[in-house]
């Protein structure tokens, strides 16, 4: 066994290991099938991404810096991702997320039950008052009725105006008791739906945010496949006419090899922008994945579709992309497919991946439309 044969099979992971090992490999040549089988940098890019995203908690605003630096490590050496260690890590990180969105959820429930119980209890205390004051009204009304006026009853009702004058005393004591008991319970409600308040906007935040990829701001895919379901509807009840945009950015990953990742975020993120800025509001554009974007385009008429389209290559073609000291330029292919041409949005999607591919078969920095056009 020769010591480039030994050095290789160190670097291997421990399934690569077995694999040699069962199949008697011993020769260097031999090993390149089975690294043929690795997935690529690129893919492992995305999906370091998505994990990344999975692990942060969406509710707990803690930040943990180890989750930070085991993904800066992934993104240095993606074939990390494979190893045991760093898996062992990431299920750690995601089990950790639950519990600490869960301790949020506790708490600031906990504080909203304390005060429903508060409230509670000073209705209860209003209502089950002693009412002693009541009682001696009861009494007073029960003298009165005893009292002979057809003699002399002077005195009798002397007495009576005393105790008329203590018993109204004791109810107005009584009711400012009351009164303050309510004014306190009315504070604590006030107080609880300030908090409750606080807590939907939290958890409204919470959820746009998981709706956006958190490089580029734009719809994530699990949420661009939620909105494609409202647009489907929509398409299916009153025919609102849409073409599917698939783009990608041509050799993006040269751009990542000779820069570095730093620098192929900043470009996916000025791309999203440019995307998001000529984009109409009530039509979607999400990350696909990767570099690959997709932007849903309603029209009435072609020629709208098409200035949009012109528009998009205008700016990304006319300017070039800056990082640090870098002018970097940059190109994209896309491919567009009509909804209406289609069965369904799933065949139509299909056909804007077959287009954007021949695209860049015919040379990238280039749209392609179903009709045979090419921008």
């Amino acid at each position: 066994m020769s010591n480039e044969f030994k050095e290789i099979f160190s670097k291997l992971s421990v399934i690569e290991k077995n694999e040699v090992t069962k199949n008697k490999i011993e020769k260097t040549l031999e090993i390149i099938p089975i690294l043929l089988k690795r997935v690529s940098t690129q893919n492992v890019d995305v999906l370091a991404g998505i994990l990344k995203q999975s692990v942060l908690p969406s509710i707990c605003p803690e930040t943990d810096d180890e989750i930070e630096q085991v993904f800066e490590s992934i993104n240095k050496n993606p074939n990390l991702l494979f190893e045991k260690e760093i898996q062992e890590k990431i299920q750690r990180f995601i089990e950790q997320r639950f519990q600490r969105d869960k301790q949020i959820v506790i708490q600031r429930t906990s504080d909203i039950s304390k005060f429903v119980t508060l409230m509670g209890q000073y209705l209860n205390d209003a209502i089950s008052s002693s009412g002693s004051g009541s009682k001696n009204v009861l009494s007073i009304k029960e003298k009165i009725q005893s009292i002979d006026l057809t003699n002399n009853g002077a005195i009798e009702l002397s007495d009576l105006q005393t105790e008329l004058i203590n018993a109204a005393s004791s109810i107005e004591e009584e009711m400012n008791q009351v009164s303050n008991k309510l004014q306190t319970g009315k504070t604590q409600v006030q107080e609880l739906e300030e908090k409750v308040n606080s807590l939907e906007e939290e958890l409204t935040k919470t959820k746009n945010e998981s709706m956006k990829d958190h490089l580029t701001g734009l719809l994530t895919r699990r949420a661009y496949n939620e909105e494609i379901k409202k647009i489907e509807s929509s398409y299916k009840r009153h025919n609102t006419q849409y073409a599917v945009v698939f783009f990608d950015l041509d050799f993006f990953k040269k751009v990542n090899d000779t820069h570095g990742h730093e620098c192929g975020d900043v470009i996916l993120s000025t791309f999203a922008k440019i995307l998001e800025k000529n984009t109409r509001d009530h039509d979607i554009v999400g990350r696909y994945g990767g570099e690959e974007f997709v932007a849903i385009v309603h029209f009435n008429l072609n020629r709208e579709l098409l200035q949009y389209l012109k528009r998009i290559k205008t700016i990304v073609t006319s300017n070039n992309f800056k990082y640090k000291e870098h002018e970097i330029k940059v190109t994209f292919s896309a491919g567009v497919a009509i909804r209406s041409d289609h069965e369904s949005y799933d065949s139509a999607i299909q056909k804007a991946d077959m287009l954007l591919y021949e695209a860049k078969e015919n040379g990238r920095n280039q749209i392609k439309l179903e009709d045979g056009k090419t921008i």
